[in-house]
C-alpha cells in the first residue's frame, strides 16, 4: 500500500519546521518553503500540488509582518488570502484534505470573554483583514477543511517575541512592554502535534470534522507578563542580562504606538477543539519553558 502524501506550503516558518519533524514519519513528505515555492504565485502553488499529487495540504505559510502589511495589503493579500484561495480549490478538485493556520487577528479583541469560533470577526488591521480573507476562501472553495485559529505563535525556529525579548534583555538596562494586551503564548510544536493528531485520524478512518477550531495553549497573560517569564527564566539559570527581573515596566498600548492596530483581547476559547479531538492543551508556562531551554 502506497504511503500517503502530506505537501506542507511554508515549510521553514515557525509551525513549517515544527511540522516537518511531526509529519515525518509514515507519510511522503513534499515540503516547500519561499524558496521552492513563492506562494504569492498560484502557478507555482499549482504545479507544487500537480508535483506532489497530496491527500493533504498543510498551509503554514503565511505574511506574517503585521506592521508591514499596513502599506503592503496587496502582497499580504497574496500571500494570506489568494494563495489559500488556489490551494482549497486544489484540494477540492483532488479530494485532499486542507489544513491551514489563522490567527487571533481576525477579531478587534472587544470581547470581555475568550473568542469562541461563532464569534463574529473584525479585524483591525490589513494583516487581520487578509487573514479573514483566507479563512473565507477556504470556507468556500474546500469541502475537508480545517483552519485552526491561534493567538501569540512562539517556536525554537524563527523570528519571534521571546527571542526579541532576550536580545533586547542583553542590551538595555529597562525594558518597557504592553501590559493592556492579553493572549495566551501559544507554541508551533504543540500546533503541528495537533496537526498531526488530526492527520493520524484521517488516515485511520476516524471522523475528522471540517470547520474552523481555535487553538492555543492554555492561560492567558500580557504581553508585560510573558516579557517577566522570559527574564525570570533566564535569571533563574543565569543567563548574563542587563534587564533585571524588576526592570520589565509595564506600559499601555497607547504608550507605545505602532502602525498596525492590535486586539487588546487575543483570548481564545479552545473548548470546541478539545472535545472535537480529545486534546489537552497545556499551560503556555510549560510550553515557553521547553522552548527556552531549546534556544538558550
Amino acid at each position: 500500500m502506497t504511503s500517503p502524501s502530506i505537501l506542507i506550503f511554508g515549510a521553514n516558518g515557525q509551525v513549517g519546521f515544527e511540522l516537518r519533524k511531526s509529519l515525518a514519519a509514515g507519510a511522503r513528505l513534499c515540503a516547500f518553503d519561499r524558496a521552492t515555492c513563492d506562494v504569492a504565485d498560484p502557478e507555482q502553488i499549482k504545479a507544487a500540488i500537480a508535483t506532489c499529487q497530496p491527500d493533504i495540504i498543510v498551509n503554514a505559510s503565511a505574511y506574517t509582518a503585521v506592521d508591514r502589511a499596513e502599506t503592503e495589503e496587496g502582497l499580504a493579500h497574496a500571500v494570506n488570502a489568494t494563495a489559500p484561495s488556489v490551494i482549497a480549490t486544489e484540494a477540492a478538485r483532488r479530494g485532499a484534505l486542507m489544513i491551514h493556520y489563522s490567527t487571533d487577528y481576525v477579531f478587534d479583541g472587544r470581547k470581555s470573554e475568550p473568542y469562541t469560533e461563532t464569534d463574529a470577526p473584525n479585524p483591525l488591521s490589513a494583516y487581520g483583514r487578509t487573514k479573514l480573507a483566507g479563512e473565507e476562501s477556504i470556507t468556500r472553495a474546500a469541502p475537508q477543511h480545517l483552519i485552526i485559529r491561534s493567538s501569540w505563535v512562539v517556536g525554537a525556529h524563527g523570528a519571534n517575541f521571546m527571542k526579541t525579548i532576550l536580545r533586547l534583555a542583553k542590551e538595555r538596562d529597562v525594558l518597557r512592554i504592553v501590559a493592556d494586551q492579553f493572549g495566551a503564548p501559544t507554541s508551533a510544536a504543540l500546533l503541528a502535534e495537533v496537526t498531526a493528531q488530526v492527520i493520524g485520524r484521517y488516515l485511520g478512518g476516524e471522523p475528522v470534522p471540517s470547520g474552523l477550531y481555535h487553538v492555543t495553549n492554555a492561560g492567558s497573560t500580557s504581553w508585560h507578563g510573558f516579557a517577566c517569564h522570559i527574564i525570570d527564566w533566564a535569571t533563574r539559570h543565569q543567563i548574563p542580562l542587563k534587564t533585571k527581573p524588576e526592570s520589565v515596566m509595564p506600559i499601555a498600548t497607547e504608550d507605545y504606538p505602532l502602525p498596525a492596530v492590535r486586539p487588546k483581547n487575543s483570548r481564545l476559547s479552545t473548548r470546541k477543539a478539545a472535545d472535537a479531538f480529545g486534546l489537552t492543551l497545556p499551560p503556555w508556562q510549560h510550553s515557553m519553558d521547553s522552548i527556552l531551554e531549546q534556544i538558550v
